[in-house]
């Protein structure tokens, strides 16, 4: 006898067993696991993770059927049809044989059967993938309805394996009168929302992609140049309302290492541009280089200005620049009425890299252009018709009365225009600014023998260190041009340098004490030497002068040491 089945509870208890199935599924789509699946497979290393993928679907499906006469109702077939829907006939042939050889370990009556009409239900779905393909239609392998009634299709096919395979004929026949309706629909709908799964989690993550894309587009076209103008107040402010309109956040700040230069948005009544920085989570991202996240809940956020602010969460990026050092920060802050979301955290990310490389951009060009500046000048300076008269005058005097010391000085003359346009590189050696010094000295020593003395005082060891090209010599012509040449007693000019704590200053010292401070000045002189050396090494490094009236000045340059050489 055999015994009757309700289909609406056989169907019921399916779909049951389908939901468990697509639990499952939604759970791996949060996984990295589930990228393959979410386009046609195509490699090697795509393929083998659909085959295990499904099989362990196939095999889920079976574990989770229902004891039916010796055999077993079940949604196997949705794992061996979308297998071989997005990997093609091997794999859905793999990954059919995979489930149908655990089918067949389990035994009953319709065992074999079961393992021959599950391999072939995966053959049937990578033959609707082959046929796709080749039509150029393999947008449609995403489809729900194509999986509908590819596993419609591939279940009618088992049905009749078991019709053919199973014996008893009677036994098979009675079993696929009762499991033929709720197979087929359980399956078919179970694969079409298995493949639904699939779309919405590509479309959620395309969607996600065409905002941040949007998003960073919009902002890096509005923002072109911005920074590269210059580092300060008024270029930050601009960045700032730029990056709040695209982003839609509460508030944007950008600070440098000490300073708050910008900020729009919530709070900007009291978040006020030229105060110094007050936060602890700025303090921290700078100091520690690292991102801060404080989202007013895991990592509490409070104002440190004020207690009224109403901003709840900040994101706080360090701005980097070379050598990977922090100049700064751009926060990002959120009310306490909003939540900060996941695409504006990874977008802040982004931001602060363009920001940085186009500050870095900025900080390039700039020096270059002042290289280009010093060189150019240099040239006027010293190949202009009035410094080579003075030379070539001074060297005809000493040719009449000192033959030799002409023939030294020609040398030195040689030597300086040499180094003058022979530079190669933006960096020099201490080695060979003091060369460039001393044949510069020789020479105005010639022009003025009782009114000049030079002491040079640097150690062996230090001369490999390297610094900016152009360093010196601008230093020590202006202490002649504007100090000795303008005294009426001799003069001294002394040249020295220590290293201390991977520190270099060099000292530039003349007594005549004429110093006389040009804020505005732009020529080859201390402003030029200080403005490069700050802005490749930072604000702390540059030129500083002290000066006591009519007894001496003293000009001192101080740089990071960036390289040792080992000396000449």
């Amino acid at each position: 006898m055999f015994t009757e089945i309700n289909h609406l509870v056989l169907v019921g208890d399916l779909m049951q067993q389908m939901c468990v199935y697509l639990v499952v599924a939604y759970l791996l789509s949060k996984t990295p696991l589930f990228a393959p699946l979410m386009q046609v497979t195509v490699r090697l290393p795509d393929k083998l993770v659909c085959y295990f993928v499904f099989s362990g679907f196939c095999i889920m499906g079976t574990y989770l059927g229902f004891q039916i006469e010796g055999a077993i109702a079940n949604t196997r077939a949705i794992g061996a049809v979308l297998g071989g829907l997005l990997g093609g006939p091997l794999v859905g042939f793999a990954v059919g044989l995979t489930g149908g050889l655990h089918r067949y370990s389990l035994g009953g009556f319709s065992a074999s059967a079961c393992a021959v009409s599950t391999i072939t239900e995966g053959i049937i779905g990578g033959c609707v993938h082959l046929y796709l393909l080749r039509r150029h239609q393999a947008d449609r392998l995403l489809s729900p309805m194509i999986a509908f009634g590819t596993t419609l299709v591939a279940e009618l096919a088992q049905m009749s394996i078991i019709l053919l395979m199973a014996k008893p004929f009677d036994k098979a026949e009675h079993l696929v009168a009762q499991i033929i309706l709720p197979m087929l629909l359980t399956n078919s709908f179970g694969a079409a929302l298995f493949m639904r799964l699939i779309l919405d989690r590509r479309e959620t993550l395309e969607k996600y992609s065409i905002a941040f894309s949007a998003k960073a587009l919009r902002i890096a076209e509005r923002s072109v140049g911005v920074l590269m103008q210059g580092f300060n107040e008024q270029n930050c402010a601009r960045m700032a309302t730029i990056i709040q309109e695209e982003t839609g956040v509460g508030a944007v700040a950008i600070t440098d290492c000490e300073k708050l230069l910008g900020f729009v948005g919530v709070g900007a009544d009291h978040h006020l541009p030229g105060t110094p920085i007050a936060s602890s989570h700025t303090f921290y991202a700078i100091t520690h280089n690292e991102v801060v996240y404080a989202d007013g809940a895991a990592v509490p956020y409070c104002c440190s200005v004020s207690k009224d602010c109403k901003l709840g969460s900040c994101l706080v990026i360090p701005l980097r620049g070379e050598q990977n050092r922090v100049f700064g920060t751009i926060k990002l802050y959120e009310p306490t009425s909003k939540f900060f979301s996941s695409l504006n955290r990874t977008l802040g990310e982004g931001i602060a890299r363009l920001l940085s490389n186009q500050v870095l951009a900025g900080k390039i060009e700039e020096q270059k252009r002042l290289l280009t500046q010093s060189e150019v000048k240099l040239l006027q300076a010293q190949i202009n018709p009035h410094f080579l008269f003075n030379a070539l005058n001074t060297l005809a005097a000493v040719i009449r009365r000192d033959p030799e010391a002409a023939r030294h000085l020609v040398h030195y003359l040689s030597t300086f225009f040499r180094k003058s346009l022979k530079r190669v590189g933006n960096d020099a050696t201490l080695k060979d600014e003091i060369e460039h010094v001393d044949a510069y000295l020789r020479i105005e020593l010639a022009r003025f023998p009782d009114r000049l003395n030079v002491e040079i005082a640097i150690a062996d060891e230090l001369l490999g260190l390297r610094l900016p090209a152009f360093s010196l010599q601008p230093i020590v012509e202006n202490a002649i041009k504007h100090g000795i040449s303008q005294m009426l007693e001799p003069g001294k000019i002394t040249i020295s340098a220590q290293l201390e704590n991977k520190l270099l200053t060099i000292f530039v010292e003349d007594s005549a004490g004429l110093y006389q401070p040009r804020p505005d000045s732009d020529g080859l002189g201390m402003n030029l030497v200080d403005r490069r050396i700050k802005l490749r090494y930072g604000v702390a490094y540059g030129v500083d002068v002290t000066c006591q009236p009519e007894s001496l000045t003293r000009v001192s340059i101080c740089l990071p040491i960036e390289e040792e050489l080992v000396p000449c």
